[in-house]
Formats: C-alpha cells, structure tokens, sequence
C-alpha cells in the first residue's frame, strides 16, 4: 500500500530499531511508496513512511537488468574510496546538500525471506544504499 510520505525533521532523527519477519508489510508498503515516487526517487528507508524499522527499498540499475531491492536490517561493514558529493531527499525540503559517500561498500543485511546476505556494491548503487541506512541510523544530510 502506498503511504504517506514523513518530513517531520525531529521524527527522522531517531534511529530505527531492527526489523523482524512481522515487519514484511512495511517492506511491501515502503516497495510500494517507492514505485509510486520511481519518476522523483530511487530509493527509501521506513522511517520515511513514518515506520522506525530497518528497512531499506531502492533501485539496483548494477545488473543487465534494473532491479527494485529490499534490505532489511543492513549494516554497512566496509567502506572504500571516500568521496564528496550533494544529495536531495524527498523527505526534507530544499535543495541539494553535501554530503560524503564511498565508491564501494560491503553490505550485510536479510532478504525479504530473512536470509543473511553479504554484498559489495559500487557507484550509484553503493551511494543511495548509504544514504538509506543514514536514515536508519537518524542521520539527515
């Protein structure tokens, strides 16, 4: 179901707590948001449909063919190639803003099945994955 998109600053500062099995719904929700914004945004974090969970969507374009991926619970555990760039979000008003980024990280996080996965990632990918999980951790650029 397509949700409600959060600006409320004070409520996207707070860290989002682990995802479980009973959270698959706000999964398929936070999917289904995204499709609906896919011409303005190509990725999101729960708590950006008003849900603190550690739930990530975005579009994987890395692959012969565009993908949308769900991550729960991810955790970045390597970062290589640091590098400064500007990001926008739909969830904060205004234009672009700074921000630093790394060309290449490995990432663990659960499919949707609650499988354990560990995957490095690269370029744009790789950049909107960090700028989801900083929503995760209460981080606004």
């Amino acid at each position: 179901m397509i949700k409600e998109l959060i600006h409320d600053p004070i409520f996207l500062v707070k860290k989002s707590e682990d995802a479980t099995k009973e959270d698959l719904q706000v999964a398929q929700d936070l999917l289904d948001t995204l499709m609906a914004h896919k011409d303005s945004c190509v990725g999101m974090a729960a708590n950006m449909i008003g849900v603190r969970k550690r739930i990530i969507v975005f579009l994987d374009e890395s692959g012969r063919v565009p993908t949308y991926t769900v991550m729960l619970n991810p955790e970045i555990v390597k970062k290589d190639g640091a590098y400064n760039t500007e990001e926008s979000c739909l969830s904060l008003l205004g234009g672009l803003r700074p921000c630093k980024r790394y060309k290449s990280i490995k990432v663990r996080y659960q499919t949707m099945e609650m499988q354990t996965r560990i995957k490095t990632f690269t370029g744009w990918p790789a950049q909107i994955i960090q700028h989801e999980v900083d929503h995760c951790d209460g981080i606004l650029i």
